[in-house]
């Protein structure tokens, strides 16, 4: 059995950040999503912007990830969006009643 692969890339353009996921978000992987979230705001990125284009497939745990994140940046006056959502995705997002997070 193949374990999920999930490629993180950051890039800070000063205090916002460009995150960009590639590959599948799940129970294995969603940690390292939270771990490079909460890692942005320790850093003082006061705007996350999460690129799912290349993302295969999430789960309910990295939704429940990017729940906890928004709601941990709206804490220290941050902001997280979600942009270019597999249509999967998105609707999970809309049926959780979380496509706030999506610009």
């Amino acid at each position: 059995m193949t374990l999920p692969q999930l490629n993180i890339y950051r890039h800070d353009r000063g205090r916002p950040a460009l995150i960009t996921l590639a590959g599948e978000i799940d129970p294995a992987t969603a940690p390292q999503v939270h771990a490079a979230l909460e890692r942005c705001l320790r850093d003082g990125i006061t705007t996350i912007d999460v690129d799912l284009t290349t993302v295969d497939r999430c789960d309910s745990s990295g939704l429940r990830v990017f729940l906890d994140a928004s709601r941990h940046a709206a804490e220290t006056h941050a902001s997280l969006r979600l942009h270019y959502p597999s249509p999967q995705t998105a609707r999970l997002l809309a049926n959780m009643g979380s496509d706030l997070l999506l610009s």
